[in-house]
């Protein structure tokens, strides 16, 4: 890789995305001692903010903005970084190294990071347009669910029973609001965390009141006057609800990367330093489909502590600096009194055996999945300041001895 002179200012490097990838992508360069030109585009009208509040504290009305925005707004113009907010990227002519914007002339790049996240997947049935359907995935469509469900009281149905869909469930519920949860599978989170700490999630929901409906199809929203009333399943029942959340999946977006003829394959395809099959274009973030080194396979995340670390990592990589991202995939959740954070390749976890250390019942344990003897992710529930070594051992990868593993005698430091 061609090194570059960090300290130039000639350069001109465009960020599009004004999520925390690009940001911190922004952050690090500047860090790293870059003088040329950063271009940040975002497409919203906000300055650059973190999603995990959105579905709980800004979601519950406990977190300002102060708690969602990467950086107060002063903070780019301090930096020298061009932030240009509502402005979309309508293309990227890589020949020409130049992106097309709204409202304004073509910018030219000598690196650009698409750092574009994924959109949440449309769910096509007949009534998904009706007033109180909602999706989750802007600050603004926090807030309008806020609106909704702070005074309590509603009657909210989610379909889909991922993360996002269970958060928001149990924020629903917090808030004092009726909350039934919709979803084809038979438990929820399986596909995440396999069957057994899937029902511990179902139990959980279950004694808070959430009524969840496992293995059902949903057919068509129902309304009237344009505004939402239930949910039909394909058996003829219908649900009753005046709010809707529609939470089955994201897709990433690839579509400035195939304008730009790079390589897309379940996102951006990118090696360990976030480059592309361009190398003057990097992706990270939610779109970036990354070579993992320690895992040897490509890993796409859609979550938080990613795109923290995979923007820096674009951005060193841009530089031309030797980079190889070897971070292990992390998230947490927050539901009720149950706090959880995971770390580990989450395609490894497939028929992998579960190991657990500690209670179970009481909801306080770390969870090692074992794959060929070998910790491959861990899970720790109300158990806090043990995820560095649980990360430690995922990352030596060595033959563990399942009693020791299990032992809460045995300190992890040890192992």
């Amino acid at each position: 890789m061609t090194n570059t002179d960090t300290t130039s200012d000639t350069k001109n490097f465009i960020i599009i995305g004004g999520g925390l990838a690009g940001v911190s992508a922004a952050e690090e360069l500047r860090k790293q001692g870059f003088t040329g030109t950063i271009q940040l585009i975002a497409k919203e009208a906000h300055a650059p903010y973190i999603r995990p509040p959105l579905s709980k504290g800004y979601l519950n009305g406990s977190d300002g903005l102060d708690a969602v925005y990467v950086h107060p707004e002063e903070w780019y113009a301090e930096n020298n970084i061009d932030l240009m907010t509502g402005t979309k990227a309508y293309g990227v002519n890589s020949l020409a190294h130049e992106v097309t914007i709204s409202g304004g002339k073509p910018l030219h790049y000598d690196k650009l990071l698409l750092a574009t996240g994924s959109s949440p997947r449309l769910l096509t049935i007949d009534g998904a347009e009706l007033g109180g359907v909602h999706y989750l995935r802007t600050l603004d469509d926090s807030r309008a669910l806020h609106k909704e469900l702070a005074g309590g009281g509603r009657n909210l149905v989610l379909i889909g029973s991922g993360w996002i869909g269970m958060e928001v469930g149990a924020t629903a519920r917090t808030l004092g609001n009726e909350v039934t949860i919709l979803e084809q599978v038979p438990i929820p989170l399986a596909g995440a965390l396999g069957d057994e700490l899937g029902t511990m999630f179902a139990e959980l929901h279950k004694e808070h009141g959430v009524n969840l409906r496992m293995s059902v199809v949903v057919d068509k929203i129902l309304g009237s006057h344009g505004k939402v009333s239930g949910v039909q399943l394909n058996t003829g029942e219908v649900i009753p609800g005046d709010i809707v959340l529609i939470g089955v999946g994201a897709v990433p977006n690839v579509a400035l990367a195939d304008d730009a003829g790079i390589m897309t394959e379940n996102g951006i395809v990118v090696d360990q330093s976030m480059q592309t099959s361009n190398p003057d274009i990097y992706a990270a973030g939610d779109v970036a489909n990354a070579f993992h080194p320690l895992a040897n396979m490509r890993l796409r995340s859609e979550h938080w502590a990613n795109a923290l670390n995979e923007g820096p990592a674009a951005a060193r990589g841009m530089l031309g600096q030797d980079e190889s991202f070897e971070d292990i995939p992390y998230f947490y959740t927050d539901q009720y009194d149950l706090g959880m954070e995971y770390s580990g390749y989450g395609p490894m976890t497939r028929g992998a055996k579960i190991v657990y250390r500690g209670d179970r019942d009481k909801r306080e344990f770390v969870a090692f999945w074992l794959k060929d003897d070998r910790v491959v992710a861990g899970m720790n529930v109300n158990v806090w300041d043990v995820n560095e070594q649980v990360q430690r051992i995922i990352r030596e990868g060595k033959v563990m001895d399942e009693a020791r593993l299990a032992d809460e005698s045995v300190p992890l430091e040890t192992l």
